[in-house]
């Protein structure tokens, strides 16, 4: 028999409701009831905070959908529970996961999700319980709060720039820090993102490299046209492979998972944001924009059924986003340090600037264990706007681990 739905605890109200921490106890997460309170206790945690911005459920039950996600057919593990008081409150939430394709010196699991009142105790509760369930799957420590599947969502502990999030970023009360550190974990690594205001003039040298490389009728650049979609995920997945695959353990990237990729995106794709570079008409670099979907789905509550769907198709037509947002920039390696990565962004500036349609530009997260990305996002005169944490907690506390082991020493 399903359990009853119980309200979710007040913020407010945590020091009245919590006495007696002894009985706390972790339900998980089974019947459509429990998953409405495991998406709505976040509604709780950030009331009356104007920046936060409700995710789309869907999104969200994607992650634990064991045919939506592929990482369950891959051999991946995942459970996620509430944790609830001595009065049946939700206080808080969590869920952990073993993904095979995770690969670290140790067997690490992850944990992610997570949302708590503010109490030490009760997110102890918490994270001693995933670390249970981790180490009978024979994990020997957790990352977090991270995402079970692909790094691009739901990745990192938000520290500074507590702004309106970008679509599908994780964003969470300043305290969290706090509870994370105060249970031991440690910075495994660090995620910046950067931001520019569109009407700003680059850096001198960009316009160069634009007029030097401009004068090689080799070089052409070009924006993608939906109408010929086929040719920019082939171009897509070509430079991707020459650009990543073998790099850190990267593996090629097949054309359908790309054609899968640009099929979810083509409904909202701009086709002024996304640009490629060809020499000798074969393609050497592409840069992957969207608009801020954020901009949209902050108007539906975390819903979007067939009222939602028109409201976005409304907002998308007449209504207003400022803002958009950098994805993926790659250059193969025969051509990085030549320029074009400036030839490029110069293309777009060129395009995208006099329209007047965007005033904010705003890169997804870099790690900085990727410094010449850090070095051509701050080459565009951009600021910092926001900084994530990847944490690491090793379940024998005398060992030590080493930050990303792409860090570079000037980094640590």
């Amino acid at each position: 028999m399903p359990e009853l739905t119980l309200p979710i605890a007040e913020p407010a109200l945590r020091l009245q409701q919590i006495h007696n921490f002894a009985l706390m106890r972790m339900h998980e997460v089974k019947t459509d009831a429990d998953k409405k309170l495991f998406l709505e206790l976040p509604v709780s945690i950030n009331r009356g905070n104007a920046n936060w911005i409700r995710p789309l459920d869907k999104d969200i039950e994607q992650v634990f959908d064991v045919e939506q996600n592929k990482l369950f057919k891959k051999g991946g593990e995942c459970a996620r529970w509430l944790l609830k008081d001595e009065a049946g409150n939700v206080i808080g939430r969590i869920a952990a996961f073993v993904n095979k394709q995770y690969k670290q010196e140790q067997p690490t699991g992850g944990i992610g999700f997570f949302e708590c009142i503010n109490d030490q105790q009760a997110a102890n509760f918490m994270f001693d319980h995933c670390k249970q369930w981790l180490q009978q799957r024979g994990m020997e420590a957790m990352d977090g709060p991270i995402n079970f599947g692909e790094r691009e969502r739901w990745w990192g502990l938000l520290v500074e720039g507590f702004q309106e999030p970008l679509y599908c970023m994780n964003y969470n009360p300043p305290y969290y820090k706090e509870l994370f550190d105060n249970y031991g974990f440690e910075v495994y690594f660090e995620q910046v993102c950067f931001a520019m205001k569109v009407k700003d003039r680059l850096q001198d040298k960009f316009y160069q490299r634009y007029e030097e490389l401009s004068q090689d009728p080799n070089y052409s650049y070009r924006h993608i046209r939906k109408s010929n979609l086929e040719k920019y995920i082939k171009d897509f997945a070509y430079i991707y492979n020459k650009a990543w695959a073998g790099h850190g353990g990267g593996k090629q990237l097949e054309e359908r998972v790309v054609a899968k990729m640009f099929a979810q995106m083509k409904s909202v794709i701009d086709e002024d944001l996304m640009w490629y570079v060809y020499y000798k008409d074969e393609p050497i670099g592409f840069w992957i924009n969207l608009p801020d979907l954020n901009q949209y789905f902050k108007h539906m509550n975390g819903k979007f059924g067939l009222w939602q769907k028109l409201k976005f198709l409304w907002l998308k037509n007449f209504g207003k986003c400022n803002r958009f947002v950098g994805l993926v920039f790659g250059i193969i390696p025969e051509f990085q340090g030549k320029g074009v990565d400036g030839y490029m962004i110069m293309a777009g500036a060129k395009v995208i600037q006099p329209a007047g349609k965007y005033e904010d530009y705003e890169m997804q997260w870099i790690g900085d264990f990727n410094p010449k990305m850090i070095n051509i996002a701050e080459s565009l005169g951009t600021y910092r706007s926001r900084k994530l944490q990847t944490l690491r907690y090793l379940f024998d506390r005398k060992k030590k681990f080493k930050r990303h082991p792409m860090i570079g020493d000037h980094l640590k």
